[in-house]
């Protein structure tokens, strides 16, 4: 499994967190997802033989978010 944590601007509310949540959670391979609104970060647990780290960050900005 890898981890990462990426920097995500635009995160604001409750809504934001269920949404970024909510799409990254639902890839295949991905072990876990934590948004932190305070630290404008999404950390991700995944199985990179099973998703890619563009295809999660192409998740969240497909919600309206700007992945650094």
């Amino acid at each position: 499994m890898e981890k990462v944590t990426l920097n995500v601007e635009g995160m604001s509310c409750g809504h934001c967190v269920k949404a970024v949540e909510g799409s990254v959670g639902k890839l295949d391979g991905v072990a876990s997802v934590k948004v932190s609104l305070e630290n404008k970060t999404v950390d991700v647990e995944y199985n990179a033989d099973e998703v890619t780290l563009d295809a999660i960050k192409e998740i969240i900005d497909d919600q309206g978010y700007d992945v650094k």
